[in-house]
């Protein structure tokens, strides 16, 4: 038996935030019917290259563990029938701007369903945010992330993916998971709200709270780290490493390995906080023995030692390495390989029943 077996998902989501939500809710075991516009269905199933197949990988890497209906709501019938969806449904979630379920008469209010959790995300809410469009770019820009990313103040870089999408889609399954344990108890449904703007400010953690304890605004430190060093990418004789050195101890192993014990006591050094005020000449001495071997070699050394190190890598072999650790990052299902749900539950697994459903479906 699987944990959510039995909840039923109507799925009125798209792109990335929503139903990202509504895929680990099905990997969870859950019965997802992922609503679609007629003829186009989600955006991302035209967001390629990549393709698998004649299939975008953007919508196939979101939307396992569900099936697809074509449901046209700005017609009476389609309208019609999205409520006799919603009838047997326990779990709504949808991600249009805000008021578009409200023009359907699909909104939590309108619905009336005391034992219905609705699970509604937005870009900037449903007050004064409403009418400003909710792309993760966007959200990354003028909620602070950009500002905290790149290589100095004038070169603000976002993500390589839309984590902003991630973390909310991540954030709506625990609403909605804390939800149903609520329903479970009381009988009683809710509706659960996200935006991605606070998700945002509440995911910076310690550079938000810098700000919001301390009156702190941080800025971009390329791969610095603000408060602990050395904790940023070296050069070796082949490709970049990384360095995660999080106490004195493990500077004094690193300094003994890399035959400069003088300075873990030379009075810039000492401590981290030392570390962090003379991080720039820290990193010249520790590059300039960095570079006399390759990235493995530390890795391997460094590593047994209790020294956090590794090798910058690329997507393939990050998948290479997880293998490798018997992680087993991927799932097959039928000829499709897809990414593994990393939730690993010892009573009730996770489990991969469909495909991305394909459109005719």
């Amino acid at each position: 038996m699987s944990s959510l077996e039995g909840v039923v998902i109507a799925d009125f989501s798209r792109v990335l935030a929503a139903p990202y939500a509504t895929m680990m809710l099905g990997d969870l075991g859950a019965e997802v019917i992922k609503v679609e516009q007629p003829g186009r269905g989600d955006e991302t199933r035209t967001w390629g290259p990549p393709h698998y197949e004649d299939e975008a990988t953007y919508f196939l890497s979101v939307n396992r563990n569900k099936t697809s209906v074509q449901i046209d709501l700005s017609t009476r019938a389609g309208r019609e029938q999205a409520r006799e969806l919603i009838a047997r449904a326990d779990v709504v979630v949808e991600n249009f701007k805000p008021g578009t379920m409200k023009k359907f008469g699909l909104d939590y209010e309108s619905l009336g369903r005391d034992d219905l959790v609705y699970c509604s995300i937005s870009g900037f809410g449903s007050g004064k945010g409403a009418e400003l469009p909710g792309y993760d770019l966007l959200v990354q820009a003028v909620g602070g992330l950009m500002s905290v990313t790149g290589p100095g103040p004038h070169e603000p870089v976002k993500t390589g993916v839309a984590l902003v999408d991630v973390l909310t889609g991540l954030h709506a399954c625990v609403g909605i998971l804390a939800a149903l344990r609520h329903r479970e108890a009381t009988g009683q449904g809710q509706l659960v709200e996200l935006d991605l703007l606070t998700v945002l400010l509440s995911s910076m953690v310690n550079q938000s709270a810098g700000f919001t304890l301390a009156g702190a605004v941080p800025k971009p430190m390329g791969n610095r780290h603000p408060s602990i060093a050395p904790y940023e990418v070296f050069p070796t004789i082949d490709q970049p490493i990384v360095l995660a050195v999080g106490n004195d101890r493990q500077f004094r192993r690193l300094c003994s390995v890399l035959d400069v014990p003088e300075l873990a006591t030379d009075p810039r050094f000492v401590t981290n906080s030392d570390r962090v005020e003379h991080v720039d000449e820290l990193f010249e001495l520790l590059s300039a023995r960095l570079r006399a071997r390759p990235a493995q070699h530390w890795f391997e050394t460094l590593t047994p030692l209790g020294v956090p190190c590794g090798p910058v890598n690329d997507v393939a072999h990050a998948f290479a390495l997880a293998e490798s650790l018997d992680l087993n990052p991927t799932a097959t299902i039928g000829d499709m390989t897809l990414v593994a749900n990393p939730i690993r539950l010892s009573r009730t697994p996770v489990t991969y029943r469909l495909r991305p459903p394909k459109l005719e479906q």
